[in-house]
């Protein structure tokens, strides 16, 4: 029998007329197999060498879907060894265009926690203070000292405002020339840079963990927040600023001030799409940009 070109075998394997599947396609219908409940959270997923037989793909087609899929919080345990496992709760963290924008304080905890299952941690975040970020790293931490997790290295990158700027906000609404809030800003921003940087430090000394922290200052307000973790997502949020008052040393003042917490968190997660993934890659690329040239070193003292 005479083997057409387009039927010959490739690793054993017998090509059909059709092109290959792509890891995307792929990576579709795992995803929908998944929340169909056909593939049930916890079970074992198949070997890399039985999906690689089913689509007839190569493996190197099956790892990238499956990493899509860890991305997505559906998958652990991906490596090149054992078969991936369902995540047990992967329906609590959603990403993509199926995820609704949710608090910052609803929707970041999760995702720090997910993101510290994997061996290397890869956090960057630009923010006016880090309040969010370091309430964030509570859940991840305790896991850490019960032993449920154990990163090799954690590296993080926080972007935040310079002492020295005039900040949008919070500002009088007066302008007055009043520098209480500029002071009160500044005292939270490196309490909070000083808990976080304290925190995971810490694990050097009491879990043998790579740590680095890292901060530099902007020389301006940043109007949005963004969290990128590793390569797989970004997480972006305006501040709102609303007008309010408060009373600061026995004074009724009246401010333009936002509550970072309450903002809104938009997630856009790598291999999802082509809006989902460019907006990642290009997230990755402004804060590095940022990091490289207008920004500065950061001190956390008063």
């Amino acid at each position: 029998m005479v083997v057409e070109p387009e039927h010959a075998a490739v690793n054993g394997r017998n090509r059909s007329p059709r092109p290959p599947r792509s890891h995307r396609e792929v990576a579709d219908e795992l995803r929908s197999r998944i929340r169909s409940g056909q593939l049930r959270p916890g079970q074992r997923m198949p070997t890399q060498a039985k999906l690689a037989d089913e689509f007839g793909v190569e493996r190197g087609a099956v790892r990238q879907a499956l990493r899509i899929l860890q991305s997505e919080h559906l998958l652990v345990n991906v490596s090149k060894g054992s078969p991936a496992t369902v995540a047990q709760n992967w329906g609590k963290v959603l990403t993509g265009p199926e995820a609704p924008p949710q608090p910052t304080m609803v929707a970041l905890g999760p995702r720090i926690t997910a993101a510290f299952a994997k061996p290397h941690v890869e956090i960057d975040a630009l923010c006016l203070t880090c309040v969010s970020l370091t309430l964030a790293m509570g859940e991840p931490l305790r896991q850490i000292h019960s032993g449920r997790i154990k990163p090799a290295r954690i590296d993080v990158r926080v972007l935040l405002p310079g002492r020295d700027i005039d900040l949008a906000f919070p500002a009088r609404v007066d302008d007055t020339d009043d520098d209480r809030l500029q002071r009160r800003w500044l005292a939270q921003r490196n309490a909070q840079g000083q808990v976080l940087k304290h925190n995971l430090l810490a694990l050097r000394s009491t879990h043998g963990i790579d740590v680095r922290v890292t901060f530099r200052a902007l020389p301006f307000t940043p109007p949005v927040k963004l969290y990128l973790l590793g390569e797989a997502e970004a997480l972006f949020a305006y501040y709102m600023v609303t007008r309010r008052g408060e009373e600061i040393d026995h004074e009724y003042l009246e401010m333009y001030d936002t509550e970072g917490t309450q903002s809104m968190l938009f997630p856009f997660a790598q291999g999802i799409g082509l809006r989902d993934t460019t907006f990642v890659e290009q997230s990755h690329l402004w804060f590095n940009a940022l990091w490289e040239t207008i920004s500065s070193e950061l001190f956390l003292t008063s």
